[in-house]
């Protein structure tokens, strides 16, 4: 690509930095060897992703192992290597495609051919592709995020044409520490990583994860302004479970089971140590991690890298966003947040994230104490596949120990463990009814009927599984049986719902996409070396007071897609405001820890949206190497 941006230089490869230690400067290349007439080598003078880039030389995952450690490639391209024959039935597999109309949900049919066009701007033209992007935010959105990213996923092997973001395999073990310099960036500010173990709701993609975190990405640069040329997709293909997978031939990822244990984490070990040697000041968002993990991963690096997972503390920052939403669209400050009975249907990594989210919320108004936090845990009711958890399930997953219920206060409140969805609902009378369960339809006619004899004048429904055929519920569902008077939320789009009578029931989108960009540019340009929970907190707290009170009282309790931008602005500038009060900023670029502390709201806002990256066409100057 013929674009270059300000202030950016091209970054030398490894082989180039390896040329300054050779005599003289000089380095002599070299020569090609003559065979048959047809078969000559061609010379080319690029590596790496230039390589990748030309159309002219690109054979895409027909590269040798060989030929990916001659050109600097290894770890640019999934590691399985294929044969032309295969490339060529993969295309022939993708073209019958387009002839079926692909579908996502009822919202629009086209999703995946738009993503398909979107993605060839992107190719093209990375600046036209942005600004058609946030020029169109609440219609291409879902297109390149959920739900159609999780379409894109499923279908990513008869997607694939190049190669977006790096790949970092099993094989790879005792190479990353090189591998990363394969990335042609000096510099990167983001990194969003995944396993590909729990693509949204669809449980484990393998290797075709990695547009999950293209789509995130896409959204840094869209909402947040991140550079697009300082971010970078990351796929750790740590082999996958899903059968289908292992046995199709056109999966480009490893064919093996999953590692687990010991040698799992010596994986993901390395490649954090890799990244942030190179990139000290990067910050990585793990991303569609399976529970098992998630927690752990996230306790291990927290205190030491700047990152954080958005499946648990960014689902977990909007879901405590809307709850107070909701507490203020019942007319109600948010300081009776702690008043509130929540029944939780989800017990998986974004629904713990939610509890513990919600529980330090509440005991944060309650005091901020010992006897505060014990005190909130009564608020939650969790129901999982098994059904409600009490202190008497058998081999209870420790991460939901602290939410389980005493058994003598269920016999009291006539339930049981094990109480079905339905049973809990009727007899707890919820003010709040949260769906992070990934089970389509979980809140059936019975569960909403119960819903209906709610202690709240206005009871919550967040039906927040992603994509659309996951989430628990539909807002027409919500509205005709609950009544008008509910309050709706999901993590995918819907559209408002027409009541009659000129009464519109307002469809909220739940999205982390409200979140996780301001919660990276307000890491980045804070400088703070971790991503603490007040600086979370924060994050969940502006974005719940940036709806006026007349909105709110409409029902509506997220804001409108097309404000991203703004919104963006504002939560970065919280998570900044914060991480100097907890003095952990140590600033950024001309911007030092003392100088953020003498910036008034409006500097603040003002520092973060200069440093918010524009798609626009800069001044092109040629210089010959």
């Amino acid at each position: 690509m013929a674009i270059l941006w300000k202030h950016v230089r091209p970054s030398p490869s490894l082989l180039d930095r390896l040329k300054r230690h050779v005599t003289g400067g000089s380095y002599l290349l070299s020569r090609s060897f003559t065979t048959m007439e047809g078969h000559r080598p061609s010379i080319v003078h690029k590596r790496s992703l230039d390589i990748l880039h030309d159309p002219w030389f690109n054979k895409g995952t027909a590269f040798s192992m060989t030929e990916r450690d001659r050109l600097d490639l290894r770890g640019l391209l999934p590691p399985n290597v294929v044969s032309p024959d295969v490339q060529i039935e993969r295309f022939m597999v993708d073209l019958k495609r387009l002839e079926v109309q692909a579908r996502d949900g009822p919202s629009d049919p086209n999703a995946l051919a738009k993503w398909r066009i979107l993605n060839r701007l992107h190719d093209r033209n990375e600046v036209m592709y942005y600004k058609v992007l946030i020029a169109n935010i609440e219609e291409y959105a879902p297109i390149v995020y959920t739900p159609t990213v999780g379409l894109v996923c499923q279908n990513y092997s008869g997607l694939f044409r190049r190669p977006r973001g790096m790949y970092f395999s099993a094989e790879d073990r005792g190479e990353m520490m090189s591998m990363v310099y394969n990335w042609p960036a000096e510099q990167v500010d983001m990194i969003v990583v995944t396993d590909g173990s729990r693509i949204l709701g669809l449980g484990d993609l393998g290797v075709h994860g990695i547009g999950i975190a293209v789509g995130k990405l896409d959204l840094y640069v869209a909402a947040a302004g991140i550079n697009p040329q300082r971010v970078l997709p990351v796929m750790i293909d740590v082999g996958t479970n899903n059968e289908k997978l292992l046995h199709d031939p056109l999966y480009l990822g490893l064919p093996q089971h999953r590692l687990d244990g010991n040698e799992y984490l010596a994986v993901v070990d390395e490649f954090m140590e890799a990244v942030f040697t190179r990139w000290p000041n990067v910050i990585v968002q793990f991303e569609d991690f399976q529970s098992k993990w998630a927690f752990k991963l996230l306790q291990r690096y927290r205190n030491t890298y700047r990152m954080f997972n958005d499946d648990v503390q960014g689902t977990a920052g909007v879901a405590i966003a809307g709850l107070l939403g909701a507490v203020r669209a019942q007319g109600r400050p948010m300081i009776d947040f702690p008043k509130q009975k929540i029944v939780v249907a989800g017990a998986g990594s974004a629904g713990i994230g939610v509890l513990n989210a919600a529980r330090k919320t509440m005991a944060r108004m309650l005091g901020n104490n010992e006897a505060a936090f014990e005190s909130a845990k009564s608020q939650f009711w969790v129901v999982d596949a098994k059904g409600l958890i009490t202190e008497g399930r058998e081999n209870i997953d420790p991460d939901a120990l602290p939410f389980a219920r005493n058994l003598k206060e269920m016999d009291r409140q006539g339930l049981r463990e094990g109480a079905s969805l339905v049973e809990v609902v009727k007899q707890v009378k919820p003010d709040v009814l949260l769906g992070l369960s990934a089970v389509g339809g979980l809140f059936s006619k019975e569960v909403l009927e119960a819903l209906k004899n709610s202690t709240s004048t206005r009871p919550a429904i967040f039906a927040m599984s992603n994509p659309t055929k996951n989430a628990e519920c539909t807002p027409e569902e919500a509205f005709s049986i609950v009544g008008e008077n509910t309050i709706f939320a999901s993590g995918s789009p819907f559209s408002d719902v027409d009541l009659g009578n000129g009464c519109i029931g307002h469809s909220n989108q739940g999205n982390n996409m409200y979140l996780f960009p301001g919660i990276g540019l307000g890491t980045l340009l804070s400088g703070s070396r971790i991503i603490s929970d007040g600086m979370l907190q924060a994050a969940a707290e502006r974005l719940a007071a940036y709806m006026s009170d007349e909105e709110v009282l409409k029902g509506t309790i997220f804001p409108s897609i097309s404000r991203i931008r703004d919104i963006t602005k504002e939560v970065a500038a919280a998570v900044i405001k914060e991480a100097v009060v907890e003095d952990l900023a140590e600033g950024y670029h001309g911007m030092d820890a003392r100088e953020l502390r003498k910036l008034s709201e409006v500097e603040l806002g003002e520092y973060v949206k200069n440093n918010m990256w524009c798609p626009e066409y800069p001044t092109l100057v040629y210089k010959q190497d």
